[in-house]
C-alpha cells in the first residue's frame, strides 16, 4: 500500500557537521606517537596530511581498515589506544585529546572496530569507555551517533547496561572520565526519539526511582499526588513477591536502575564541596605537596560540575525524566547546596552560578509535573499561600519561638530577609527537628542536616514567594546592555567548540508547557539578537579612533557609516507607571546629531530613518594611553575599544534643522506638502526602554552609580533587515502574557507528547466525507493510475454507472481510507510492492471500491474571461495523496525532495480547498519572498478569483505579474472593477429598458438585481417548467438575449431545449457574479479611508493571504488589533523556517470563546536540506536553535508523505542525491523528454568531479579566519566557463556556486578579470550553496575550495542542496584525495568517482546543440590541468579576436565596414554558435536569467556588501580557524568583502580625496 512516513526506526537526529577550532594548548596527550606530525595550521586544526602521516592511522588502516582487517580483534590494542591516545590526565578543562578523538572518529573506530567486537560477557573498562567517546565525538559534531548500534540491539542494550554498572565497579574514574560519561548520559537523555535509547534510559526516572526517597520526602509526595497510591502499592507488591521467589529479602533501594541517579548526584555533591578548591588532602595523593595549589580552584572539576548542572536541567525540563526525579532533587537538596558551595560566589564559578540559578528555575516550574497541565499565576499564588498557612498553622501548635510568626500576616513574613530575620529565634536543634521531623523537607541522615545556613536555605527556599515568570519576562529589558553582550557564558564567541556548556535553553524534542516553549525561544533569539549587535558594534566602535582631548572630554579623529557622533542628549518625558508596574510607562529622549560630514548617499541613509527603527546609544570612554599589545592581549573588548554603556531605544520621529517632520506616515503631513530635509542638524524622538531605565535610575539612587543617560556620546543604527528583533521580542512576550491556545488537537503534539499521528487527517473530526477535486485529475485514466489499490467505479450525478467518464470529479472518501492514512496514494517501498504483486493472484475482488462522481459543470458564461483556468500538471499518487491529507482537517506533513513539485501540490491545496470550504480563509507563509512569490503566480493561474488573493509584505513588487496584489494596489483594483461592473448594470438597464440610474452605486444594484434581474429570471424558469418540449422556446423568451447579443459565439441555436437551457444558465451564472462583486465592493464604496479600506480588504474580503514568516512575527500586534481571521494556515519551506517563525504565525489571530479558530496546519519541507541559518555556532550546536518545527515533528515520528518522484534534472544526475531519500523516482518527463537524452555539447559526461591539484604551490588559504580560498579552483572554474560561453552556452543558463564567501568573491574578480576584456557576460549567479537553496540551473559549476579538512560540506544536508541545484549538467571541482575519504559523503562520491577525474571535453562540438546521445562521450580530450584549460581557453580566444578583426577589416563586397560589435555574440559566424545568447527553449529560465552585462555585473558588486556577514556564517557552520582576533578578522574581511567600508569608514582627513576617487555601489540593503 502506499505509505506515509514517520514512525520508523530511521528518525533519528539528522546528520549537522562543522569543525571547530582547537585552542593552542589542545595538544594530544599521547606519548606513543612520536612520528605525528603538528598541524600546519597552527594547531588550529586538523588537516587532512595530519591524518594521513598519524600513527593512529596506519594503526587504523591495518587494524580495521578493510573488512578482513577489521575481523581480527586485539583487546590489547583498544586498551592500548585508550591509555596513550585518549585517557587524559591532570586538573584542566580538557576531558579529551580532540585530535586524536577526531582522527579516530574519522577512521571508523566506532562503527568497524569497537561496535562489532563488543561482548557483553567479555568487555573491558577501555572498551566501554573508547565507545562513549566515540559517541560523545558524533554528538559533538552532530552527525547520527546511534545508526550502528540499530544492527544489534539487544547488544545495544546490555551495552547501555554495562555503562551504568561502571559506577559500582572497583576501578576509580578520574575527573576527565567522569565528566566524559556524564556527558553520555547527557547524550542518551537528549535522544529520546530514538526507541533503542529510550527503552533503557527511561527506566532510570520511573517511578520506582522513589525507593531511594527519604520517608518524610515520600510520604508528602504521595499525600501531593493521590493518584500515584495505587500505582506505588502495585510496585511494593510485585517487589515483595519476587523476594519471595527468589527466597532472598531484596532491598529495591539498592536495585541499580533505582539508586544510580541518587549515587549520581550525591557523588557531584561531594566533589563540589571537597574537590573544587584544593586542599592539603587533595595534594597529599602526589608524591610532593604543591603548597601552592592549596586553596586554588581544580579547573577539571568545575567542568565537572558545570556538566552536571546541564544534567539535571535537561532531565528537569522535559516531563518524561522531571516527573519522578523533581522529587530526588528536592528531597537531596541540590539547588540549596549549591547556592551554599564555595564555587557558587568563587569568580571562576560564574558559569555555575548561572546554570544553578537556571536549575532552580526549572525545579520551581510552573507545571503539575504528573497531568502536565500549566499552572497559572492565580494557581502558583493560592499553592504558595496554602503552603504558608499550614507551615503557621504548624508553628503556632508544635513551636512556641515561633508564636508571633504564627500569627503575623503573610504579606509580612514571605519575603526571603523577613522570612530569615523569624527563623534567628530558633537553636541549632530546634531548626533541625522543624525542617527534618516536622516538615520533614529533608532527612535526618543528611550530611549538611547539622549545618544552620542550610536548614535556613532549604526552609526559606520552601516558603519564599517567588516572582512570577510573567512579571520577570516582563520586567526584562528587550534591548541588550553591555554587562549580556560580552557575558561569554551567555552570548558565547563565534569559536564555539562544544566542549563546555553554556548557561543557555535548549530547544529539544519535548517541551514543558506552551510558556516554556516560548520562554526558551524568547531568551535565545534575544541573545542571538545581542551577538549579531555585538558585532556590529565591534566593527563600526573601531573606525571612530576615539581619544581624549585637552578638555578632558571625548573625541573622535574617525568616521563610521553607521554611527554617529551625538550633539546633544537630553531626556524630555518620564511618564508615570501604570497601575500595578514600578516602572515608568514611556520614557522619550531627544537625540542631535549632525550628517554634514557624509557624501549624499550615507545623509540619505541616515535621513531614510523611520518610526519603530531601532537605534543605539554608546558611551565611548577610551583611556588616556594607548594600551600596549600586553594590555590589550589581556582586556576584554569593551576595554579595547573604550566601551562603557549600550542602550537600545526606538525612533519615535526625526525633524530635521528647523524642526520640520521627516518620514511621516501617520497623515500629519500631507504627501503633496511634503518637502526635502533642511540643514545637516537632525534630532531624533526615541523611546528608551523603560524597564531597563527603571534598573539604571534604581542603581544610581541606591548604589550611587553614574548616571547613564549623561554619558552617551555615540548613535549607532543597524541595517533594516537585520534590525526587526524587538518586534519579534514583542510578539514573542505578547504571546506568553496572553493565555495562549493552540488547537486542541495539536496541542500535545506541539510540545512533543502523546500519540504523533493524533492530529492526523484520519484521526479528526468533522472529515470532508466528499471532496471536489475539481481540475485536479486531467482524465479518467489519471484517477486510476492515482488510485492503484482501489477499484475506481465511475457514476453520474444519479447514480449511474459512467462508462465514458471525464473531469470534474468528486470522491467519496472510502472506509479503507478514513481507517489508515497507509491507505493513501502514494509511493510503494520496494518490499512491500512484492508482497503485493505476490497478493495480486487473489484477483480483483479483494480490492474496495471506490465511488467517482463525475458531473457536468455549471456554464460559467458566454465571454472567454468567464472560463476557468484549468490545471495541467499530472499529480503523481503521492501527491494526490498529499492533496487529500491537505483538504481535509488537522496537521499534514509533506516532504518534497528537490524538484518534486512542492509548489504546484500546495497551489492544488489551496485550489480544492478554496473549491471544497468557500467561506473559509487560508493563510500563506514562506521563509523567503522569493518562494512566496512562485507560490502566489501559481496560485493565480489557477481557477481562483484575483479579488480573493492579497500579498503583504516588502517582496510584492518582483511578483511576475501585471495585477497588484498588495493591499493598496487590492484596493484600487476593487474600485476600478466597481466602476467595470456598474458599467455594465447600466448596460443591463439599457436592455431591459430601464432607466440607467440603477448602475449609479452597489446598493442601487443590488435593488435593481432583486427587483428586474432575479424576478425576470424566475419567471422565465417557470414558463420553461412548462415548455420543455419546444426546442426554441428558450431562444425565443431568454429575458437577456439583448444583453449578451455581443457573445463571441451565438448562445443560442434553437435546436436542443437542454443544451439552450444549459447556456441560459451559463449567461445568468455570468449575471449572478456581476451582482456578487459589486455586493463585495459595497464596503469599499461606503468606506472613505484607504486605511480602512485597506484593513476590511485584508480582514473579510481575501480568502488567501500570503506573507513571510517575518513579516507575521513583526506585525502581529497589527493583526491582533484588527480581527484578523483565518481557518487553514499553509508553510512552505518549513524546514529553513526557525521554531519561534513556525509558531507565530499560528496564533496571528484571538480565540474565539477560548478556542482556536484554525482547522488545517500544512507543513511543506525538506528537512534533508539546509536548516534555519543561525550565526553564533553555540546557539545552533548547543541550544539546537537550528530546529525548525518541522524537523522536530519528524524526529518525533509525526507522519509525513514523502513526495517521490523528481522531475528537474536527469535521472543520472539524481542519482547523486536521491539516495538521502526513501524511494526518489523520475517523472516521466525527465525520462521521456530529448532535452533530458542528449549529451551536453563540449562535454563527454553530463556530470563530473574534477580533481584539480595545487596551484602555484598552494591550494586552499584563508586571508582571515573562515575567509576560506582556492586560487587554482576559481582559475579553472572560470576557464570552464568561458570555454562554455564560446561553445554558445547562454550566460543565464549557467551557475557558479561555492560553498563558502571568500571563493565566491575570488571567482568574481577572476571573471571581471578574464571575461570583461572580451565581453563576454557574467554567468547568471555567482554565490554560495547556502544562498542557491530553493533556486535551480541547467548548468552548475561546483567549486569545494577546502584541500586540507572537509569542513561544513561534512553536513549532508548541504551536500544535497549543492547536488541538487542542475538539470542537465554537473562539474564538481575539487581535491579528490581529500572528498573521497569522507564518511558522510560516500554514496555521491562514489558514483562521481565511477568517472574520470580529469575534465572530459569534446573539443569537435563548437555549438550548444548536439545530437549527441548521452552516454556516448564522442572523442575525448582530457584537460591535464589548470593550464591545459587555460591555454585552450587563450586559444580560441585569440582566435576570437581574429575573427574580429577580419570582419572588421575585410568586410563583403558592396558592404560598408561594420562597427567594432559591443557583443561577442555579434562576431561569432553562424557555424561558430551565432546562437549565443539566444535562450533555449527546452531550458530552464531564472528568474534574473536576462540580465545584462551591467545588471550582473552591479548584482555582483551589491552581493559583495554581504560578504562580512555571510563570512561570519561560514565560520559559525564550521569554525576552522583561530578563535581569536574577531577585530582584526573583519578588518581582513572588509578588505575582501565590502568594497563600501573601505571608502566610508577612515581618517576624516582623507574623506574628500576618498569621494572624488571613488563612486559608491549601491548598497543592496536599498533595494530590498
Amino acid at each position: 500500500m502506499p505509505m506515509v512516513f514517520g514512525t520508523g526506526k530511521f528518525e533519528f537526529r539528522h546528520p549537522r557537521a562543522a569543525e571547530y577550532p582547537l585552542p593552542a594548548d589542545a595538544a594530544p596527550a599521547t606519548t606513543a606517537a612520536p612520528d605525528k606530525v603538528p598541524a600546519s595550521t597552527g594547531g588550529a586544526s586538523i588537516t587532512l596530511l595530519d591524518i594521513q602521516r598519524d600513527r593512529l592511522t596506519r594503526v587504523a588502516a591495518e587494524h580495521w581498515g578493510t573488512p578482513a582487517a577489521a575481523s581480527a580483534f586485539d583487546a590489547d590494542l583498544v586498551r592500548e589506544i585508550y591509555a596513550t591516545e585518549l585517557r587524559v590526565e591532570g586538573r584542566g578543562r580538557k576531558t579529551v585529546p580532540l585530535h586524536r578523538v577526531m582522527i579516530l572518529e574519522v577512521s571508523q573506530y566506532l562503527e568497524n572496530y569497537l561496535w562489532p567486537h563488543f561482548d557483553l560477557a567479555d568487555t573491558s573498562f577501555e572498551h566501554v569507555m573508547s565507545i562513549i567517546l566515540m559517541v560523545n565525538e558524533k554528538f559533538r559534531e552532530n552527525v547520527a551517533a546511534w545508526t550502528c548500534f540499530h544492527d544489534r540491539k539487544d547488544a545495544f542494550k546490555g551495552f547501555l547496561w554495562q555503562v551504568l554498572k561502571l559506577k559500582e565497579e572497583e576501578r576509580t574514574l578520574n575527573m576527565a572520565e567522569k565528566t566524559n560519561y556524564l556527558l553520555f548520559m547527557i547524550n542518551a537523555f537528549q535522544s529520546l526519539e530514538d526507541e533503542l535509547v529510550r527503552e533503557t534510559v527511561l527506566q532510570l526516572v520511573s517511578l520506582k526511582l522513589w525507593n531511594t526517597l527519604s520517608f518524610g520526602r515520600l510520604q508528602m509526595e504521595l499525600c501531593l499526588n493521590p493518584e500515584l497510591i495505587k500505582k506505588w502499592t502495585k510496585i511494593k507488591r510485585r517487589e515483595a513477591k519476587e523476594a519471595k521467589k527468589a527466597d532472598q529479602p531484596t532491598n529495591p533501594s539498592e536495585m541499580l536502575e533505582n539508586k544510580f541517579l541518587r549515587n549520581l548526584i550525591e557523588e557531584f555533591l561531594e566533589i563540589l564541596d571537597s574537590k573544587v578548591i584544593l586542599s592539603s588532602q587533595d595534594g597529599a595523593e602526589e608524591s610532593v605537596l604543591n603548597e601552592s595549589l592549596i586553596g586554588q580552584v581544580d579547573d577539571s572539576c568545575v567542568l565537572y560540575c558545570e556538566r552536571f548542572m546541564e544534567f539535571l536541567i535537561d532531565m528537569l525540563s522535559q516531563l518524561p525524566t522531571r516527573r519522578f526525579l523533581r522529587p530526588l532533587v528536592a528531597d537531596v537538596a541540590v539547588v540549596a547546596k549549591c547556592h551554599l558551595s564555595a564555587l557558587y560566589t568563587h569568580e571562576k564559578g560564574r558559569l555555575f552560578a548561572q546554570l544553578v540559578d537556571l536549575l532552580q528555575f526549572y525545579e520551581g516550574f510552573e507545571i503539575n509535573d504528573h497531568s502536565g497541565t500549566q499552572l497559572g499565576d492565580d494557581d502558583v499564588l493560592q499553592a504558595h499561600y496554602s503552603r504558608f498557612q499550614a507551615f503557621q498553622l504548624l508553628a503556632f501548635k508544635q513551636v512556641p519561638k515561633l508564636r508571633d510568626f504564627a500569627l503575623s500576616s503573610i504579606g509580612s513574613l514571605h519575603k526571603r530577609a523577613d522570612l530569615t530575620k523569624k527563623l534567628l529565634v530558633l537553636s541549632d536543634m530546634e531548626l533541625q527537628d522543624l525542617v527534618c521531623n516536622k516538615l520533614k523537607l529533608i532527612s535526618e541522615k543528611d550530611p549538611c542536616s547539622g549545618r544552620r545556613d542550610f536548614l535556613i536555605e532549604v526552609l526559606v527556599a520552601f516558603f519564599e514567594k517567588r516572582q512570577s515568570q510573567k512579571d520577570a519576562v516582563n520586567a526584562l529589558p528587550l534591548y541588550p546592555n553591555e554587562q549580556i553582550m560580552w557575558d561569554e557564558s551567555l552570548v558565547p564567541s563565534i569559536n564555539y567548540s562544544g566542549e563546555g556548556c553554556l548557561a543557555l535553553p535548549k530547544l529539544n524534542l519535548q517541551f514543558l508547557t506552551l510558556h516554556d516553549y516560548l520562554l526558551r525561544n524568547f531568551n535565545l533569539f534575544r541573545l542571538e539578537s545581542t551577538y549579531e549587535i555585538r558585532e556590529d558594534i565591534q566593527e563600526a566602535v573601531p573606525h571612530l579612533h576615539s581619544y581624549i582631548n585637552n578638555e578632558g572630554e571625548t573625541a573622535f579623529r574617525g568616521w563610521s557609516r553607521m554611527a554617529v557622533p551625538i550633539k546633544e542628549f537630553k531626556i524630555t518625558e518620564v511618564k508615570q507607571p501604570n497601575i500595578g508596574e514600578v516602572k515608568p510607562s514611556a520614557v522619550t529622549a531627544d537625540v542631535t546629531f549632525s550628517i554634514s560630514s557624509y557624501r549624499h548617499q550615507i545623509k540619505s541613509e541616515w535621513d531614510a530613518l523611520k518610526e519603530h527603527d531601532v537605534l543605539f546609544l554608546l558611551s565611548i570612554r577610551p583611556s588616556f594611553e594607548p594600551l600596549s599589545p600586553e594590555e590589550a592581549a589581556k582586556s576584554t573588548v569593551p576595554e579595547r575599544l573604550g566601551l562603557q554603556y549600550v542602550r537600545g531605544c526606538e525612533v519615535i520621529e526625526i525633524r530635521d534643522e528647523e524642526g520640520t517632520l521627516m518620514n511621516d506616515f501617520t497623515g500629519r503631513i500631507k504627501r503633496e506638502e511634503w518637502k526635502p530635509p533642511k540643514g545637516d542638524i537632525r534630532t531624533v524622538r526615541i523611546a528608551l526602554d523603560t524597564a531597563q531605565y527603571h534598573i539604571d535610575v534604581t542603581e544610581t539612587v541606591e548604589k550611587g552609580a553614574e548616571n547613564v543617560y549623561g554619558t552617551f556620546n555615540i548613535l549607532m543604527r543597524r541595517k533594516p533587515k537585520e534590525n526587526n528583533f524587538k518586534a519579534i521580542l514583542e510578539s514573542i512576550r505578547d504571546l506568553m502574557n496572553e493565555t495562549c491556545v493552540v488547537p486542541e488537537w495539536l496541542h500535545n503534539i506541539f510540545l512533543g507528547y502523546g500519540n504523533p499521528s493524533a492530529a492526523q487527517w484520519i484521526n479528526m473530526p468533522d472529515l470532508l466525507e466528499v471532496i471536489d477535486f475539481k481540475d485536479t485529475f486531467l482524465d479518467a485514466n489519471h484517477i486510476q493510475q492515482s488510485f492503484p489499490d482501489y477499484q475506481v467505479t465511475f457514476i453520474n450525478s444519479d447514480g449511474t454507472e459512467n462508462l465514458h467518464p471525464s473531469p470534474p470529479f468528486k470522491i467519496s472518501l472510502s472506509k479503507k481510507m478514513r481507517e489508515s492514512s497507509r491507505a493513501l496514494p502514494g509511493n510503494v517501498n520496494s518490499s512491500l510492492a512484492v508482497k503485493n504483486n505476490n497478493n495480486m493472484a487473489d484477483g480483483e475482488c479483494q480490492k474496495e471500491k471506490l465511488i467517482v462522481e463525475t458531473y457536468v459543470p455549471a456554464d460559467p458564461g458566454p465571454y472567454p474571461q468567464d472560463k476557468p483556468k484549468q490545471n495541467s500538471v499530472r499529480f503523481t499518487p503521492t501527491q494526490i495523496g498529499a492533496i487529500i491529507s491537505g483538504v481535509q482537517p488537522g496537521l499534514t506533513m509533506v516532504v518534497g525532495p528537490p524538484g518534486t513539485g512542492k509548489t504546484d501540490t500546495a497551489v492544488q491545496i489551496l485550489n480544492v480547498l478554496y473549491h471544497n470550504c468557500p467561506s473559509q480563509r487560508t493563510l500563506i507563509i514562506t521563509h523567503s519572498n522569493q518562494a512566496l512569490n512562485d507560490l502566489f503566480e501559481k496560485i493565480m493561474q489557477r481557477d481562483v478569483p484575483a479579488r480573493y488573493l492579497l500579498r503583504l509584505g516588502q517582496g510584492e513588487q518582483e511578483l511576475a505579474t501585471d495585477l497588484d496584489f498588495s493591499r493598496q494596489g487590492r484596493v484600487n483594483a476593487m474600485l476600478v472593477r466597481r466602476l467595470e461592473l456598474l458599467g455594465e448594470v447600466s448596460k443591463l438597464a439599457r436592455s431591459l429598458r430601464l432607466p440607467e440610474d440603477v448602475g449609479y452605486t452597489c446598493e442601487t444594484a443590488a435593488y435593481f438585481w432583486l427587483l428586474h434581474v432575479y424576478a425576470r429570471w424566475e419567471q422565465f424558469l417557470a414558463a420553461c417548467a412548462q415548455n420543455q418540449d419546444n426546442p426554441s422556446f428558450v431562444k425565443d423568451r431568454f429575458p437577456f438575449s439583448e444583453f449578451f447579443s455581443d457573445t463571441p459565439q451565438p448562445i443560442f441555436t434553437g435546436e436542443s431545449f437542454e443544451k439552450d437551457m444549459h447556456a441560459a444558465k451559463g449567461c445568468f451564472k455570468h449575471l449572478s457574479t456581476i451582482f456578487q462583486e459589486l455586493e463585495e465592493c459595497r464596503a469599499f464604496e461606503l468606506l472613505k479611508s484607504t486605511v480602512e479600506r485597506a484593513n476590511y480588504l485584508m480582514t473579510k474580503q481575501a480568502k488567501i493571504v500570503a506573507m513571510t514568516c517575518t513579516h507575521a512575527a513583526l506585525k502581529r500586534r497589527d493583526f491582533l488589533q484588527l480581527g484578523f481571521k483565518f481557518d487553514n494556515l499553509l508553510m512552505e519551506e518549513s524546514a529553513q523556517i526557525l521554531e519561534i517563525e513556525t509558531f507565530i504565525p499560528m496564533l496571528l489571530q484571538r480565540q474565539e470563546d477560548g478556542y482556536a479558530r484554525l482547522k488545517r496546519c500544512i507543513l511543506i519541507g525538506d528537512h534533508h536540506q539546509l536548516p534555519p541559518v543561525v550565526k553564533n555556532m553555540a546557539f545552533q550546536k548547543y541550544s539546537h536553535m537550528d530546529q525548525s518545527l518541522f524537523t522536530r515533528f519528524v524526529r518525533l515520528g509525526v507522519p509525513y508523505i514523502e513526495l517521490n518522484a523528481q522531475g528537474r534534472a536527469r535521472p543520472s544526475i539524481a542519482k547523486l542525491y536521491n539516495w538521502r531519500y526513501r524511494e526518489l523516482g523520475d517523472l516521466p518527463y525527465v525520462r521521456e523528454q530529448a532535452i533530458f537524452h542528449k549529451a551536453n555539447a563540449g562535454f563527454s559526461f553530463e556530470y563530473q568531479l574534477v580533481d584539480v591539484p595545487d596551484y602555484k604551490g598552494k591550494g586552499e588559504s584563508a586571508p582571515s579566519p573562515w575567509f576560506y580560498q582556492n586560487e587554482g579552483e576559481a582559475e579553472y572554474i572560470v576557464n570552464v566557463y568561458i570555454y562554455m560561453r564560446l561553445i554558445g552556452y547562454p550566460a543565464n543558463k549557467i551557475s557558479i556556486l561555492t560553498t563558502y564567501n571568500g571563493q565566491k568573491l575570488l571567482i568574481r574578480d577572476v571573471i571581471n578579470k578574464k571575461c570583461k576584456p572580451y565581453n563576454i557576460e557574467p554567468p547568471n549567479k555567482v554565490t554560495t550553496v547556502d544562498k542557491f537553496q530553493g533556486q535551480q540551473n541547467d548548468f552548475i559549476l561546483l567549486s569545494l575550495v577546502r584541500t586540507r579538512f572537509v569542513g561544513h560540506l561534512r553536513d549532508v544536508r548541504r551536500l544535497i542542496v549543492a547536488m541538487s541545484r542542475t538539470r542537465l549538467g554537473l562539474y564538481v571541482f575539487c581535491r579528490r584525495s581529500l572528498f573521497e575519504q569522507c564518511y558522510e559523503l560516500q554514496p555521491t562520491f562514489q558514483l562521481l568517482l565511477q568517472r574520470p577525474d580529469r575534465l572530459a571535453l569534446n573539443l569537435e562540438e563548437c555549438t550548444p546543440f548536439t545530437e549527441r546521445p548521452l552516454g556516448e562521450t564522442g572523442n575525448i580530450h582530457y584537460v591535464t590541468g589548470i593550464e591545459d584549460i587555460g591555454n585552450l581557453v587563450k586559444f580560441r580566444l585569440e582566435h576570437l579576436r581574429q575573427m574580429q578583426y577580419m570582419q572588421y577589416y575585410a568586410p563583403p563586397a558592396n558592404e560598408l565596414p561594420p562597427a567594432v560589435p559591443d557583443n561577442i555574440a555579434a562576431v561569432i559566424p553562424p557555424e561558430n554558435g551565432s546562437v549565443l545568447n539566444q535562450p533555449n527553449e527546452h531550458m530552464a529560465v531564472e528568474e534574473n536569467g536576462g540580465a545584462n552585462d551591467t545588471t550582473v555585473g552591479n548584482k555582483m558588486e551589491e552581493d559583495a556588501v554581504e560578504a562580512k556577514d555571510e563570512t561570519m556564517q561560514e565560520g559559525n557552520k564550521m569554525c576552522d580557524g583561530n578563535g581569536d582576533g574577531d577585530l582584526a578578522a573583519k578588518d581582513k574581511d572588509d578588505k575582501h568583502a565590502d568594497e563600501n567600508d573601505k571608502m566610508e569608514e577612515g581618517d576624516a582627513m582623507s574623506k574628500d580625496k576618498i569621494e572624488e576617487g571613488n563612486s559608491e555601489p549601491k548598497d543592496k540593503m536599498d533595494e530590498e
